[in-house]
Order: structure tokens, then sequence, then C-alpha cells
């Protein structure tokens, strides 16, 4: 980790600063905050009060372009300095990869800047406006702000993800304060899309030293570089008392003599519409992404549109130019251009939803405040917004730039900002920028004709809210064959095994009787794997903890043996957390991949970030690079799998790598909510249809599908305090599949003469499949492996198959198919026949 700090920067004109009283000696005087750092930090920030209880004073700076009108080229300057410092810490090549994110609302259009010092980098911004149709990326938390939710919304979902391997990832804001909100913010993207390199950007740097410490912990922490870069360092030293100071002066001066709202309105002609002719194609700002070819069309563009409203302009001498919230580069290069285009004076600042105090004092940094309601209909809900230090500016005219999602009846209302505006200034122009919304993606336009996931009782024997399964009803069709037809069929390459279903195994009373006692010897044990895997994925997700926002991870379990899981870590969540994660059941068949339909829809209304793929154990790790592979083509998606355990090593997250039994891997349907394995095959299942499955409701007296989760969940309160300890041990711990489990299954595979790995299926799980769905030839047990074994013992016998122990065996158990594909490697009845 390397912390930066600057040897030249862009510095304030110094007509603007001779002899011009510290903007923050009001404050200062009043709460004993003082303000100590570089010499150009005074130059750089002011203080205010703010109105919010968790933090008393705001640092108000003089170039950053929101709260301060200032020329459009020194907040410009300011930005792309800083990136033109970024691509020399990152050279040439590595700052050609980068990808900048900026923080919604102050630093949309210094990110903005920063990007386009670095020179090809594309950019986006967090925003707090949701946009129907676009899914999210990702998202964290401000903790000080009044309003804390940020939302990822890139119309390129792979942006963050997949900008070549390891592209470096450079975070803006305007102040670097504690940390917190952006060392969150790379914890969790780091999480879903790690990389090798971050460099953190900031006008100033204002941590404590006891915060200073914490960012060389926090890169050894997640194993990546991480660089700060910022144009002035200091900190701000805050008395103990200073935030009840702070809400005894707001309380003073809220509605005193010393916070007029403004001087009295004027009257004043209507705004003039400009037209800007805004280029085709080319983003308002970075919600979405801005890439070097917005940048290049933008640039063309700017002179002409500048011309535009010069000439609106008409006399005017003295020229603020007013962005909107979030919209804040747009408006900035309208005023860059502009500064070339007229000789008036040109100044740039934007509204703002932060409530500050207003005090008309020459030390005091908000001297006086604009009130106006909210115009662009936001998600949040209706509320004030507010324009500073523009009544007492002095500006012969206004341009107000907004984007056309806030070109509405409330911004042209009475009392709306554009009234507001008119009666401090003689002439207000409104320029609308076209808000970009991305097109439809296929995705997007083929989810719109895919059905809802199908829910219990109709589908399933699980409630409605344990899970959705996104699949095809074909409960009405024959899919059933003689397991010894299929395994001929599957062997020879006549047909594949995701064709047809096997005739689903009917238990005997002994083996239901072995189920039940299995099932009440290892629930603890289930449990706990449970809660270790569900914590890990928690932590790792910031925002999906209690208190921080809306959004959580969305639980997305292989149907059908990660069904069971899936709902059990729905149920932790709930139980210990209060937290309800959507949980939906996909298809993935081996050499077929993922069911792309259910993908598409995943996308269009969770977002592929949020989607942790659900299994219940590993074998030797074919379905994890099956998904692995069939994710390549969609962006986004995070392709792990967390299972409950993983002898096999193929996955980093995991509740155990113990290979122990699982009791649900001893059924088929009756533990699985009455739902059969899934079918893919062409004459049932079309382009725009899910993977289909049955619902065997015929076997409803057999179910004991809620009796498994049922009791398992009656064990969380008992392995609480283990789950936490196992967590915490797990976050630390390296967990990088170690693949033991295929190197295992190759010497196997040749040892015995098969010379095929798909017909060795290890661990205890999938050795059970073997005995109920597959044509078995042997079973490699471990030696002295006791009452995990039990049903596996009782099947193979039933089965006639040989069970044979073996030593240095990774795995409990194995389990082999037979390699002789023909209808004689089963007698009659099903048994298996010696092979010869």
């Amino acid at each position: 980790m390397a912390e930066h700090t600057p040897e030249e920067a862009v510095h304030i004109p110094e007509e603007d600063a001779v002899d011009v009283e510290w903007s923050g000696n009001w404050v200062a005087e009043r709460l004993g905050i003082e303000l100590v750092g570089d010499g150009e930090l005074r130059e750089l920030l002011g203080l205010a009060l703010r109105r919010n209880p968790k933090r008393a004073h705001l640092l108000v700076s003089n170039v950053l372009g929101k709260h301060v009108p200032q020329r459009p080229s020194v907040v410009y300057g300011a930005g792309f300095e800083l990136g033109e410092r970024v691509r020399h810490l990152l050279g040439e090549a590595e700052a050609r990869r980068a990808v900048v994110l900026g923080y919604a609302e102050t630093a949309t259009g210094l990110g903005h800047a920063v990007a386009d010092g670095l020179g090809t980098a594309p950019y986006l911004h967090s925003t707090r406006r949701p946009v129907a149709g676009v899914p999210q990326a990702g998202g964290f938390e401000e903790a000080h702000s009044h309003a804390t939710s940020h939302l990822l919304l890139p119309e390129n979902p792979g942006l963050l993800g997949n900008t070549g391997e390891g592209a470096p990832l450079v975070l803006v804001d305007d102040e670097f304060s504690t940390g917190n909100t952006v060392l969150n913010t790379i914890r969790a993207l780091h999480a879903r899309f790690p990389r090798d390199r971050y460099v953190i950007v900031a006008l100033v740097d204002m941590r404590s030293e006891a915060d200073r410490g914490r960012l060389a912990e926090f890169a050894a922490e997640i194993g990546a570089r991480v660089d700060l870069i910022a144009r002035a360092r200091g900190t701000v030293l805050l008395p103990d008392d200073v935030l009840d100071k702070g809400r005894s002066l707001v309380a003073e001066h809220e509605n005193g003599p010393a916070a007029p709202g403004a001087p009295a309105p004027r009257t004043a002609p209507a705004p003039v519409r400009v037209g800007l002719d805004w280029p085709a194609g080319v983003p308002d700002g970075g919600r979405h992404g801005f890439t070097p070819a917005h940048r290049a069309a933008l640039e063309a563009a700017l002179p002409a549109m500048a011309g535009r409203i010069a000439d609106a302009l008409g006399d005017a001498c003295r020229v603020l130019v007013l962005g909107f919230e979030e919209l804040m580069y747009a408006p900035l290069r309208l005023g860059t251009a502009l500064e070339d285009a007229t000789t008036a004076d040109v100044l740039y600042s934007t509204t703002t939803r932060s409530p500050v105090l207003a005090v008309d004092d020459p030390g005091y940094a908000i001297r006086s405040r604009l009130v106006f309601p909210a115009h662009d209909d936001p998600a949040d809900g209706p509320g004030d917004r507010y324009a500073y230090n523009v009544a007492d500016g002095g500006f012969d005219a206004v341009v107000a730039v907004v984007d056309s999602v806030a070109d509405t009846e409330a911004l042209h209302a009475p009392g709306g900002l554009l009234a507001t505006l008119a009666g401090h200034t003689g002439r207000v122009l409104l320029a609308v920028v076209p808000s970009y919304v991305p097109p439809p993606t296929p995705h997007r336009q083929e989810a719109a004709m895919l059905p809802e996931p199908l829910r219990g009782p109709a589908f399933s024997s699980y409630a409605a809210h344990d899970v959705g399964w996104l699949l095809q009803d074909l409960s009405d069709t024959a899919l059933e064959a003689p397991t010894e037809e299929r395994e001929e069929a599957i062997q020879s390459g006549g047909a594949h095994y995701a064709e047809s279903l096997p005739v689903e195994y009917q238990p005997t009373p002994q083996y239901q009787e072995l189920f039940k006692a299995a099932l009440d010897a290892s629930a603890a044990r289930i449990a706990r794997a449970v809660g270790t895997v569900t914590e890990t994925i928690l932590a790792e997700a910031p925002s999906s903890r209690p208190g921080s926002g809306d959004r959580t991870p969305v639980l997305v379990s292989l149907a059908r043996a990660g069904t069971p899981v899936g709902v059990l870590m729905r149920r932790w969540a709930r139980h210990r957390h209060g937290l309800d994660l959507p949980h939906y059941a996909v298809s993935i068949v081996r050499g077929r991949g993922i069911d792309a339909n259910a993908l598409r829809w995943l996308a269009a209304h969770h977002g592929p970030a949020d989607v942790v793929f659900v299994d219940g154990w590993t074998g030797k790790g074919a379905i994890t690079r099956e998904l692995a592979a069939a994710l390549k083509e969609f962006g986004g998606f995070n392709p792990e799998i967390a299972v409950l355990a993983d002898p096999g090593g193929c996955v980093r997250t995991y509740g155990t790598r113990e290979d122990f039994l699982i009791p649900s891997a001893c059924l088929n349907s009756t533990v699985s909510g009455l739902i059969s394995r899934t079918v893919l095959r062409s004459d049932l299942v079309g382009p725009h249809d899910f993977h289909g499955a049955k619902f065997y409701r015929e076997l409803a007296d057999s179910d004991v599908s809620s009796l498994f989760i049922d009791k398992v969940v009656a064990r969380f309160d008992e392995v609480a305090d283990a789950v936490d300890a196992e967590a915490k041990e797990m976050l630390g711990a390296d967990r990088a599949p170690t693949w033991d489990g295929w190197a295992a299954v190759e010497r196997i595979s040749e040892e015995y003469g098969i010379h095929d790995v798909n017909l060795v299926k290890p661990g205890v799980g999938e050795t059970t499949r073997v005995l109920l769905r597959r044509v078995p030839w042997k079973i490699l047990a471990k030696r002295g492996a006791g009452a995990d074994l039990d049903h596996v013992r009782l099947l193979a016998e039933q089965r006639g198959v040989p069970v044979e122990e073996v030593d240095e065996l990774p795995y409990t158990c194995v389990g082999l198919i037979h390699p002789k594909y023909t209808r004689g490697a089963t007698g009659a009845d099903g048994t298996a026949v010696t092979a010869k």
C-alpha cells in the first residue's frame, strides 16, 4: 500500500483567494474544531454545519463545484490533474486497462474528470436513482450520509469484473475521512470481482492518525495493492462534545436572523428553454457507464452546444451554470466550453440533497440557501432540495441544467427550482440533457417472454416462500425408463442422461428407518455446516447485513440436490438475522450447461452480481467446472458455488470439507420437494422454455422433505456459538480450491481399468446416487468408515454390489458405475452381475 501527496496542484485563482476571510472561522470558533494540514488546505476547504445527527460539521470544498460556485475550468482541472497522477502511478499500459468508479452524489463529476485525466478509462458512478429494467451489479452504504444507499447500475454488467484480468479499479470521492465507505466498497467488489490493484483518489485526505494505519491492514487483508492519491492532506480535530454543540448551534440559527433563506424575490422573466442538440447515444453521465467513445463524441459536440447557450445569454456578464444533484459532469463540461465561448464570468455549482445550515457571515462557507421541492420523482419519496451560495452570488443569469427525467411539472411549478431561481437573477435558462436509459439487452428482452417461477403447493411440497423453481412442469409427460436401458443408452452415446428420468426408487421400510436414524444423528452437524456457509456468504456481502439497505444475496440452488440446502440457508438467514433471502432453483446439466433462460430471468429481476449458486456437496468438481464454463457468456455472475460439504476441495465457500452423510442424499424426490431431477430434451424444451422437471404428487405419502428441513432447523440455536466461531475462522483461512478429489478420481479410474472419470462418483452423496439411479459396479469404502455408510451398505446389499474397503481414500466412499454398458450388466431383478 502506498500513499501519494501532490508536488504540484491546480490552484484557485489568486484574485479569488486574496484578502478573504477563511470560510471556516465561524464554525471553528464556535465548535472548537481545528483544521490542520497542508498549506493549501484552507484554500480548498471551508466549514459549515450539517443538519445531520451523525456528523456535526461539513467540509465544504471550494473546487468540487457542489456547494460553492467556482470556475468550471478550476473544478474540471482539479479532477483532471488527479487523473493524470493516477496515470503516472499506474503507467500507460495499466492506465489503459483501468476502470474508474465515482461516488454519488458529490463526486460524480469529480470521478468523471479523473477518468478523463486517465485518458482511456471507462467510467461508472454509483447512483441513488433506481432505473427500471437495469439490474444492480452491486451496491454499498455510506454510514455518515443523510441518504446512504448507493446502487451500481452498469449497462455492461461485466464492466466491474471482466474488463481485463485484474484491471485496476480507481475509486474517486471528494474526501477520504474515515475511509469506511471506500473500503466497504472495495471489500464488497473484491469478493465478487477480485483484482490485484486498487487506487483511491480524493481531493483531500482527512483521516485521523488512528485511521491512517487501517489502509495498510486492509490491503494485506484482501491481498491486493491499494494506493491513495490526494491533492492535500490534513485532519479535523474535534472536541468530544461536538455533536451536542453542533445540534445546539443549528437549532439556534436555523430560523434566526443569521440564516436568511434568501433575499426577497424579485419579478423576473419566465425561464427560457435552450435546445442543446445533445449528441445521440451519448449518456448524460456515468450512471450506466461512460466509455472513451462516448467521451470523444461529447468533446466534438461541446463547442456547438456552448455556442447555443452563449447566444441565449446575450449580454449577461456573470453567469452560473447550475447542475442537478448527480448530474454534475454534463453541466460542468458545458460550463468549461461556455468559458471559451463567451467573455462572461462563468461559475459552476449544482443543486443537492444535503441539508446544510446557511449563515450569512464571511467566515462561514454556506452564505445562503434556496429551498425547493424535488422534481425528479425520487424513489425515496418527495423532499426538499437545496442550492447554496446562489441567491447572494450577483448572477445576471443562471443556466439550469437537468436531465429529462427531472424536467417535470414540479420543476416548472410555482415554488419549484426555476421559479425560485427567477426571483434571484435577471435571466433563467433551462438546458435539458436527455436521460440515458440502456436499450433492452437480448437477455432482458428474452426474460420478458419467460414465465414466473413455479412454487408450491402447485409445484413441489415446499412452501411457496421457500423456493421458486425456474423450471417447466413436465409432470404429465412419460419420461421414466428402466435403469439398465438408460445406462446402455448413456454409455453408448445414444442418449444423454438428461433426456429421460430413472424410475423413482421406493425405499424399503428398513431403508426409511435408516434415513430417519441418520437424520437424527447428523442434524446438528448439518445445521453447523448450513450456518457456517450462510454466515460466510453474508459476511462477504456487506450490503446484506441488517440495517444496511434492501439488497441481499440471491440464493440460486442447482436443482435438485442443492435445493434442500438452499431452503436451509434461507431459513438460517431468517432465523439468525431476520433476512428474507430470495431463493430459486435452476437446472444445470453436465455436458449441456446451465439453463440460459433461467440466467436471463435472474439477470432481469435481480442482477447477476447478487446471485450465489448453491449445491449440496462436491464430488470431483464436474459441476463446478460446468458452471464456470457456462457463465462465461453471461457477464456479472460469480461462477463460484457454495456447498455444505466440499470433500473434493473444489470450491472456496463451504460449510466443511469433511465427507460425511447428508441425509438428503439418501433419497430422491421424496427429500427434495417431490421434484424429479431435471430434463433437457429438444422436443420438450423450446428456445423460450426453462428446463423441465416432474412433480411427483403421487408420492406425497412418502414425502420427508419438510421433516428433513424441520429436523435441521430445530438444531440452529444449539449450534449458533459453534457456527460463529467456525465462520470467523473460515473468513480468515486460506480457502483456495485444492482439487485433491479430481486427482484421486483420475487415479482410481486408471487403477480399476475404467478409463473414464465420468464413471467414478466420489463422496457419500455421489455414491448414493450411483446406487439409486445408475448401474453400480462396486463401492470403494474408506477402511474404518462407520455409520455414515450404513445406508450405502444396505443399498449395495439390495442391489448385489460388492463393497471393497481400501486405504488412502480422500473420500469416505466412491461409487463406480459399471463399465460394461450392455443390459447384461444387470440381472432381471436389477442386481449387478459380476463382470467376467
